[in-house]
């Protein structure tokens, strides 16, 4: 299938040749008969792709400021190869559509195969001919109303919610900033909700076009009679609601709302343009700024767009599903019209022509439709599942390792891929990955030999020897599973499992098929430093303590490691901790003790700022302080290792210190947490063989250890691993 993707260090947009993708648990698939193109949210996109880097930077302060974080955490190399990753990746565009279902998963049977609906989502209504959309950004279309009006619905539920913002009354008087697409749909919503609209806008043009969609009068905003009429039209007190639709860069939006409000009335904010706020002129008014943030409540939540939780009706009266199938009743009673507002219908091969003439300002393009063409029959292309088939495991002939990738996301394009790519001894066969324009990129950056949705078809190929499972942590344990059964060797990022019940199910996956070659994404024993200290330590023959700090910081709103059905965010990376304090010992972890900050109403899967101790076979003892409520700027990680008369501090993988008797030393190091010594060892010993780098018994143990500390504070009491094992037996 064909999709419109944009690369944002470049600033290209082609029309790419992607895979069909996998229909998922709680969505349907979508072909897509009308897509709408905003030239507001996508035009800024176009605009901001043509940047250079500074002008980037200036465009998103707040990705700067995640950059100058991820540099004092992790160091230049890491933080550039992750900087140059995301610019570099291909993006769809698109977030407002129209089609039929074609498939339907489970959880989502209120939909049938052959419906019209209409979706929304950016990232998931996009512009191509196929898309995955979750339940709760899918609505049907009223028998009444057609298919190329739907694609509206999201859009129009932009504007439905800024509408709701306001809480305006019948008789009030709007007054609508910015007469686009969105300006011209909200102009419309007023009026049927018995609104006096006044709109402006520099094009004449669309004021006009207000004046036929129902507005009572349209002006430019530099137009001497504009607070003429809006005096003469409130009785000389104001707009009871200013809405500003606008977008830039320029304050003048703004000061215009402040000048023809009355008295404690409301502006609100839809469009993205500058606020500098003119104190004295609101404060004597007193005016509540609002804003509306995009279709409505679930907006950037993922447990209700992702996972299909709704809000009750009776709490949350009007949630973005709910305001796009309000919209669309509007467009039924036809109290909104929306073929004025359509400037063009193109045909959707004509996309990259569309997107240049919109980045060259050519055209009226209020109203943009894309239309696809529906001659060819998707059903017949869906991904489906298949039954995995086990293969030889071992090393070729030839001496090369043939590799398949399942997930391709931010840390796998970083800190995985780049290094496989540049093995010499790996040929990198195939990606899979959930939506088809990201197969294609990591086909694009890193040269797979192909790419699918459907993960299963590398598990059952002869032609791949090891796979690297880098998805989001709950598909770990079940893709782990699979790939031992398909016999092979296999690379799974931590965690391995998020609960016992899987771990059994590795275990007895193993012991069945015989397929012991597993290893888990512990990289911290590769790194340089660590790989050092451990070595001067092994000398010393004698139990050790060690230290381990670790301030992993706070999670920004909207993480997916807030999302409890992918495990709490320690269970996800504490293993890099506990690993490392047991490959330093030389020993195994027997028991493990925690305890938390317990916030008042806090529940045990909130915590986070944990104090751990461990006890290890050889009589060494470890302890771990996993922490988020320190300062944003300190660093990481640090850990300081005792024993035989040596101490050793490492600072955050940048240097560490050694004291042995009246003498101190300080070594310094290039940043480096052991991904790419972790690779290369990994295709070492697949291509040789040999054993994994990490044993199996290792894993296990460090999962269980894991595992015990939320069980730990569950109990509030010790946890003996011998315990967890026969309960994973």
């Amino acid at each position: 299938m064909k999709q419109v993707s944009q690369n944002y260090k470049t600033g290209a947009i082609r029309l790419e040749q992607t895979n069909v993708p996998a229909v998922r648990g709680g969505g349907v698939l979508v072909r897509t008969h009308y897509s709408v193109v905003s030239a507001g949210t996508e035009g800024m996109k176009v605009k901001e792709g043509k940047m250079s880097y500074l002008g980037k930077a200036r465009a998103r302060p707040d990705q700067v400021k995640k950059v100058f974080n991820t540099l004092r955490q992790q160091g230049l190399a890491a933080t550039y190869q992750k900087v140059m990753n995301k610019l570099d990746k291909l993006t769809p565009l698109g977030y407002s559509l129209s089609g039929e279902v074609i498939a339907v998963g489970s959880g989502a049977e209120e939909f049938r195969v052959g419906q019209r609906v209409a979706c929304g989502g950016a990232g998931y209504a996009n512009h191509a001919e196929v898309n995955f959309v979750p339940k709760n950004l899918v609505v049907p279309i009223p028998d009444s109303v057609s298919t190329k009006h739907a694609a509206f619905a999201t859009v129009g539920a932009i504007a439905m919610q800024g509408f709701r913002q306001a809480e305006m009354q019948l008789g009030e008087t709007a007054c609508v900033v910015g007469l686009g697409l969105l300006g011209q749909l909200l102009v419309q919503i007023l009026r049927a909700a018995g609104v006096t609209v006044i709109g402006v806008d520099i094009v004449e043009a669309r004021c006009e076009l207000a004046l036929k969609c129902g507005a009572a009068a349209a002006v430019g905003p530099d137009d001497p009679r504009l607070r003429n009429v809006v005096g003469r039209m409130t009785d000389g007190h104001g707009a009871d609601t200013v809405f500003i639709t606008a977008g830039g860069s320029s304050n003048g939006p703004l000061e215009l709302a402040v000048s023809i409000a009355r008295d404690r009335a409301r502006i609100v904010d839809i469009g993205k343009t500058k606020l500098d706020l003119p104190w004295n002129d609101c404060y004597m008014k007193e005016l509540n700024v609002r804003f509306s943030r995009s279709y409505g409540p679930g907006r950037y939540d993922p447990q209700y767009e992702e996972q299909g939780l709704d809000y009750p009706i009776g709490y949350v009266r009007w949630t973005e599903r709910r305001n796009m199938s309000s919209f669309l009743d509007l467009v039924t009673d036809g109290r909104v019209q929306l073929e004025p507002i359509i400037s063009s219908v193109r045909s959707f091969e004509e996309a990259e022509h569309v997107y240049q003439e919109l980045a060259e300002g050519k055209g009226d393009s209020l109203g943009t439709v894309f239309e696809y063409a529906l001659e060819e029959d998707f059903r017949k292309s869906l991904p489906t599942a298949t039954a995995a088939r086990a293969v030889a495991g071992r090393t070729r002939v030839d001496g090369v390792v043939r590799l398949a990738a399942i997930g391709a996301g931010n840390y796998a394009s970083t800190m995985l891929l780049p290094h496989l790519k540049a093995n010499r001894a790996v040929v990198l066969d195939g990606v899979a990955t959930a939506s088809g324009l990201s197969g294609q990129d990591a086909r694009r950056k890193f040269g797979f030999r192909r790419a699918t949705t459907n993960h299963k078809e590398l598990l059952e190929s002869a032609d791949v020897d090891a796979v690297v499972i880098a998805t989001r942590h709950s598909s770990h344990a079940r893709m782990v599973v699979e790939a031992i059964r398909a016999g092979k060797a296999v690379y799974v990022e931590k965690p391995l499992a998020l609960n016992l019940e899987e771990v059994k199910l590795i275990r007895e996956a193993i012991a069945e098929s015989g397929n012991d070659r597993l290893m888990v994404g512990f990289n911290r024993r590769f790194a340089p430093v660590v790989a050092e200290i451990a070595k001067r330590f092994r000398k010393v023959q004698a139990p050790l303590t060690v230290h381990y700090r670790i301030h992993a910081g706070q999670l920004e709103s909207g993480s997916w490691y807030l999302d409890r059905n992918e495990g709490s965010r320690f269970v996800g990376e504490g293993g890099h901790f506990i690993d490392t304090i047991s490959f330093i010992s030389g020993s195994r972890p027997v028991s493990v003790f925690a305890q938390s900050l317990r916030p008042e109403k806090m529940t045990v899967d909130d915590l986070e700022n944990i104090a751990i101790v461990m006890q290890f076979e050889n009589g060494s003892v470890g302890n771990i302080l996993y922490l988020t409520q320190g300062g944003p700027k300190s660093p990481k990680e640090f850990f300081e290792v005792f024993g035989g008369g040596v101490t050793a501090q490492m600072h955050n993988f940048e240097s560490v210190t050694y004291y042995e008797g009246d003498r101190s030393s300080k070594n310094r190091w290039r940043v480096n947490k052991g991904q790419k010594e972790e690779m290369d060892a990994y295709i070492e010993c697949v291509k040789s063989a040999n054993p994994l780098p990490i044993s199996l018994t290792e894993l296990i143990d460090t999962t269980l250890a894991t595992l015990a500390v939320i069980e730990s504070l569950k109990t509030a009491a010790p946890i003996h691993l011998a315990d967890l094992y026969k309960a994973t037996d």
